[in-house]
């Protein structure tokens, strides 16, 4: 029976102090406070980046829509027209299906679509972060004149 004790005695003697346990938050703590900030500009970035490349693939659509129908779509029309044929305004008599699905932005907001545009012939934007025009950081326009 002693020796039954003394194992007990031993293998309660085994877990970890207080002092050692707060030693391992402290250390994780630091390194989150270091890793965090920098993952979450990572996000941003990514985002603006998944953005204009969006810009981009909706740009080619439109100009092949151009070379197929000597036009841009209205701005009626809108981005739309990419995916089914314009049934309002002018015609579009060598219309084909440009685009697969309209994508949103990263931000879940759809994209801006001008034609005339202010910055080129026709300009593809999204608002940025805050779905607003203008702002700066994450929140700045992301277009098609970039």
């Amino acid at each position: 029976m002693n020796k039954f004790l003394r194992a007990a005695t031993r293998t309660a003697q085994r877990g970890f102090t207080l002092i050692e346990l707060m030693v391992v938050l402290v250390i994780i703590g630091v390194l989150a406070a270091l890793i965090v900030p920098n993952v979450i500009e990572r996000a941003d970035d990514a985002r603006v980046t998944a953005a204009r490349t969006d810009i981009n693939n909706l740009m080619q659509a439109l100009k092949l829509y151009r070379l197929d129908n000597q036009r841009y779509p209205t701005a009626e029309q809108g981005l739309q027209a990419l995916l089914t044929r314009p049934t309002a305004g002018p015609a579009a008599p060598n219309w084909k299906a440009y685009v697969e699905k309209l994508p949103n932005d990263p931000w879940g907001h759809p994209y801006q679509y001008m034609n005339p545009g202010i910055k080129g012939e026709i300009d593809v934007f999204s608002f940025g972060a805050d779905g607003q025009s203008g702002g700066e950081g994450k929140n700045a326009d992301i277009g098609s004149w970039q």
